[in-house]
């Protein structure tokens, strides 16, 4: 390797024989964007064997200041951003096999996805997604290392390394509200390359044999605030997605947002379902300085983002007007509320 890993193994907690362990890893990254793509360059530079990223947007002009795989000519050619990934990581380090997947990641493609790989590291930028990956990391009893950010704010945790730690479903009520996204209150890069950087200090640890109880971590670089938590004592014993009974309930379609392009409409319903259901007062004071033209009712709200009309109901339903592109959709709900 012409002593390319070398100031690597020198670090005495990887030494050869960590970085060995490390060679020989296969890694699943989801999500292209910020910090999926900051995970990513980090680890093919630290030599893992093999790396696949799966992502199903393309690159836009808005992503540049904080995704640092990506350039303009990127932009200008309307590149996937797992395919500019993939370009961008194999001209990096030409000894990580590199595997760039242009896909949505469902309840029926997941599995089949991650299986083969030794862990998962979470770039993806709302919950829905992060849910399905812990089930689907739980059910094949591999590591998934959860990463969030958002303005100056980011956390990470990694879950499945001791069965006695909880999950991201036992967490769920007691990690910090989703309601808040980049295209709503921005972000700034610091704090992506903050939070990937522990991300993938823990996947190095994990790779490289060192044990450690996990913990939750957390910093808001603009504040100075900084914590890190042992969340042992939030393990449920009767959690669906870790316990002894497990069900597995995010890899249920019957769970996840369905989706219905409404007839001579021009219009997607995207339907939550029961157990994700959201407050509409809360959802709209989040987003009233994202949107134009807020109206709301008892039983639905009513606002302009990103060039569409959106209706917001107290069932859980939502009308994406102007497209009838459902991953599009999906984009959009997501860049609103996480």
């Amino acid at each position: 390797m012409n002593g390319k890993y070398s100031r690597q193994e020198l670090f005495a907690p990887i030494g050869e024989e960590g970085q060995r362990k490390i060679r020989n890893a296969k890694v699943f990254v989801m999500g292209a964007g910020a910090l999926g793509s900051s995970s990513a360059e980090m680890l093919v530079r630290a030599g893992v064997g093999e790396l696949t990223i799966v992502d199903r947007d393309i690159i836009e002009w808005t992503n540049l200041h904080r995704q640092q795989l990506y350039a303009e000519q990127d932009v200008v050619d309307q590149l996937p951003k797992a395919v500019a990934a993939k370009k961008r990581l194999t001209a990096i380090n030409g000894d990580v096999r590199v595997t760039g997947i242009v896909a949505d990641v469902t309840p029926e493609n997941v599995e089949e996805l991650i299986t083969g790989h030794d862990l998962v590291i979470d770039g993806t930028d709302n919950i829905e997604i992060r849910l399905l990956m812990n089930d689907a990391a739980m059910k094949k009893g591999i590591p998934f290392f959860m990463g969030a950010c958002v303005g100056s704010y980011g956390l990470s945790f990694p879950i499945g390394l001791e069965d006695s730690q909880p999950c991201l479903h036992c967490l769920l009520d007691t990690l910090p509200s989703q309601m808040m996204t980049c295209d709503t209150v921005g972000v700034i890069s610091p704090i992506v390359v903050t939070t990937a950087a522990r991300q993938v200090a823990d996947v190095l640890k994990y790779l490289s044999g060192a044990t450690s109880a996990p913990k939750l971590e957390s910093a808001d670089l603009w504040s100075g605030e900084r914590s890190t938590i042992d969340v042992q004592a939030l393990k449920k014993t009767d959690c669906p997605s870790c316990s002894d009974v497990r069900t597995y309930p995010f890899l249920d379609k019957r769970s996840t947002i369905r989706t219905a392009v409404l007839c001579g409409r021009d219009t997607v319903q995207l339907t939550y379902p029961a157990s994700r259901q959201f407050e509409l007062q809360a959802i709209t004071e989040s987003i009233e300085g994202a949107v134009t033209n807020l109206k709301r009712n008892p039983h639905l709200a009513v606002c302009q983002f990103s060039g569409h009309r959106i209706v917001l109901f107290r069932d859980g339903r939502i009308l994406i007007h102007g497209t009838k592109d459902i991953s599009a959709a999906k984009r959009i709900m997501a860049s609103l509320l996480g």
